[in-house]
């Protein structure tokens, strides 16, 4: 199977009901007063309502790179909870980007329009949660259009703060991952986490693969599907069949999760003819050919381990027999960052050198 001769997956646009802000769980009294912003921007709005000035301006909101934009629901609700105490969002003229719409370097992605005293606290809040977002959507889109139409499985929450697994998840699901590991990062949307037998489970055991898996099956319910490590012993193959043998149709798949300094027992035939540390095709393909020997065609196979697009793509050109990738600290690297000017007040040009309104007629109305 080569999945990169299928076209590439849908897009991930949302549209319909932007999220209710009730689910964001601002902080709205700490946001008002500046706890989380730049200390000079609270300060700038101190002087604007001490010399009553109300001025109207044009915020553009912009960043410089290819990206999957994320967070527009987030910075709507921001808007609607959190402005300057007698202020509305009914003040506020706002046109945006849907999450999940892909954004040119430069394109203008937000434009926020109404009294710079109601919003200028705010400004480091919402720029940090576009950048956040669309970082998550961006690397998560390139992962899913690598591993298309397989699944990819969003897999980071042990690599950030907890506290920042709800928005992520939303991220990673608008850009088109398949589960995600955690009930937080599903939060936003009603999903829930899935996962697998993991090694803690399996050492309680006493390293026996086969026993925790039983015990699992016989307390978790139904509408759960049984997947498990496999490489405890470093013996992807072995491994597999037992576990295999022993639950038959209710084991939905196996996960393969070598180190990446280790070659499993079943390839160490190929040491000097191929790359075979860690999880490979030739190593798939042992697992997958063993299982199919023996009957067991059901199981599918999920890989995992230091996988990000390029990997993927690899992985799919080489014609890999994976059902789904399982993908981790990747997704949360690189940079997306969001720039906020003022470009016009009270209806006149005005910004700094080298910044201008850029229409984009790709902006809805938040109504």
């Amino acid at each position: 199977m080569t999945s990169n001769r299928h076209p590439t997956p849908p897009d991930p646009r949302r549209s319909g009901a932007r999220i209710d802000p009730a689910v964001f769980e601002f902080p709205a009294e700490k946001i008002r007063g500046g706890f989380y912003s730049d200390k000079y921007f609270p300060r700038t709005r101190s002087v604007l309502v001490a010399r009553r000035i109300n001025s109207r301006v044009t915020m553009q909101v912009f960043q410089r790179k290819r990206a999957l934009v994320a967070g527009t629901d987030e910075v709507v609700g921001l808007l609607r909870t959190c402005l300057t105490k007698g202020y509305d969002f009914g003040d506020l003229r706002v046109r945006a980007l849907r999450d999940g719409d892909r954004a040119d370097p430069l394109e203008t992605v937000m434009l926020i329009q109404g009294p710079y005293a109601a919003f200028a606290h705010l400004e480091t809040l919402y720029t940090g949660i576009l950048a956040r977002r669309s970082r998550i959507a961006t690397r998560t889109r390139e992962a899913v259009e690598a591993a298309w139409p397989k699944r990819v499985l969003y897999f980071p929450a042990r690599h950030d703060h907890w506290l920042n697994q709800p928005g992520d998840g939303w991220a990673a699901m608008v850009a088109g991952a398949g589960d995600v590991s955690t009930d937080a990062q599903g939060s936003w949307w009603g999903g829930a986490g899935t996962g697998t037998v993991p090694h803690g489970l399996i050492a309680a055991f006493g390293g026996d693969t086969v026993a925790a898996a039983k015990a699992f099956v016989e307390t978790v319910g139904e509408e759960v599907n049984l997947v498990t490590l496999v490489d405890f012993h470093n013996d992807s193959v072995g491994t597999s069949l037992e576990v295999a043998r022993a639950l038959g149709d209710r084991l939905w798949g196996v996960r393969l999760d070598t180190a990446g300094n280790m070659v499993d027992h079943a390839v160490r035939d190929l040491a000097g003819e191929a790359s075979v540390q860690g999880v490979n095709t030739h190593l798939v393909a042992r697992v997958r050919d063993a299982l199919d020997a023996a009957g067991f065609g059901h199981v599918r196979i999920v890989v995992s381990g230091g996988l990000d697009a390029p990997k993927i793509r690899a992985f799919e050109s080489e014609g890999a027999r994976v059902d789904a990738y399982g993908v981790g600290s990747s997704l949360m690297r690189g940079t997306y960052d969001f720039t906020a000017d003022i470009v016009e007040v009270d209806g006149r040009a005005m910004a700094k050198a080298g910044r201008w309104l850029r229409p984009n007629d790709r902006l809805e109305v938040v109504e």
